[in-house]
C-alpha cells in the first residue's frame, strides 16, 4: 500500500537525499494547497518547495522558496523559477458564483494552461498533479460551466506532453478547519457532513487527505501493486479515498 511521508522536523535541515524531488505548489494559500504545502515541507521525499501564488503565505522554512506572481494569464516571467523542477501540484481555483463566468473560465482553464505551458518548457519531465473536480467533462457538453472549464483544462494538460499527469476529481471537499463558507450550499454540506460521509462515503473527501494524495503521487514511493507509469491518470473521489485508506493501512503496519 502507499508508503507514508516521514514527518521529521530535522529532515529539512539535512543534506539532500538521493531521489528527493523539487516540487512546485501553485495556490498554497488555499484550502487544499495549504495542506499540500505542509505535507511537502514535512516530507523526506521532497528536497525543495517553490510556492507560487498571488499573495504571500507568511511561512518561513529552510525548504521553501516563495514567489509572488500576480498575472497568471502570462507566466513567462516564471520560466527560470520553474527550471529544473521534478513535479508540480496545482491547486489554484475559484468557487462557482464567487466570480463572474469570464473570470471563472480564466482562473479554471486559462491560468492552468498558461502555467502548464511554461512549466513544460522549463521542466518537460515534471509530473503534474491537478486539482480538477467531480464531473469534469473533457467533451465540453456539460451544462455546468465548472465541469466544462475543468474538463477543458484537463484536456489541455494531457496534450501538453508531461510524462505523468494526475487529474484529481474530488466531490465535496470537507474543509477540516473552520472557515467562512463561500455560499449556502457549502454551509449546508458542512452542517450535514457527519451524516453525509456515512451515507455517501464516495462523495466526500477531507481537504488534508486530498492534499496528501496530490503530493504523494508525484513525489512519494510507488503504491505496492500499482506502479504509476507514463500517461495521464484520472482519480475520481473513490480513487482518492482508496489512496488515503492505503496510507492508513501502511501507517498501521508500521506501528
Amino acid at each position: 500500500m502507499m508508503v507514508t511521508n516521514q514527518m521529521a522536523s530535522s529532515s529539512s535541515m539535512s543534506p539532500p537525499i538521493a531521489g528527493q524531488k523539487r516540487l512546485v505548489i501553485v495556490g498554497a494559500s488555499g484550502m487544499v494547497g495549504s495542506y499540500a504545502l505542509r505535507y511537502a515541507l514535512d516530507s523526506s521525499a521532497v528536497e525543495s518547495v517553490t510556492s507560487i501564488g498571488r499573495k504571500k503565505i507568511g511561512i518561513s522554512h529552510p525548504k521553501l522558496k516563495e514567489v509572488v506572481h500576480q498575472n497568471f494569464a502570462d507566466c513567462s516571467a516564471l520560466t527560470d523559477v520553474l527550471s529544473g523542477q521534478d513535479a508540480a501540484v496545482y491547486c489554484l481555483g475559484a468557487y462557482t458564483g464567487s466570480v463572474s463566468d469570464a473570470e471563472l473560465h480564466a482562473v479554471t482553464t486559462d491560468y492552468t494552461i498558461e502555467f502548464a505551458r511554461v512549466l513544460h518548457k522549463s521542466s518537460p519531465n515534471a509530473a503534474f498533479s491537478f486539482l480538477s473536480g467531480n464531473g469534469a467533462d473533457q467533451t465540453g457538453r456539460s451544462r455546468i460551466a465548472f465541469a466544462r472549464y475543468k474538463g477543458e483544462a484537463e484536456k489541455a494538460l494531457i496534450a501538453t506532453g508531461f510524462p505523468r499527469i494526475f487529474l484529481f476529481r474530488p466531490a465535496y471537499i470537507y474543509p477540516v478547519q473552520p472557515r467562512k463558507e463561500p455560499n449556502f450550499s457549502y454551509r449546508l454540506l458542512r452542517a450535514v457532513y457527519p451524516v453525509f460521509r456515512v451515507l455517501f462515503p464516495n462523495q466526500v473527501i477531507r481537504a488534508d487527505d486530498l492534499a496528501w494524495a496530490m503530493v504523494n503521487v508525484v513525489v512519494g514511493p510507488a503504491e505496492k501493486g500499482q506502479q504509476y507509469g507514463i500517461g495521464s491518470f484520472i482519480l475520481e473521489n473513490r480513487d482518492i479515498r482508496a489512496l488515503v485508506e492505503s496510507r492508513a493501512v501502511t501507517e498501521g503496519d508500521n506501528k
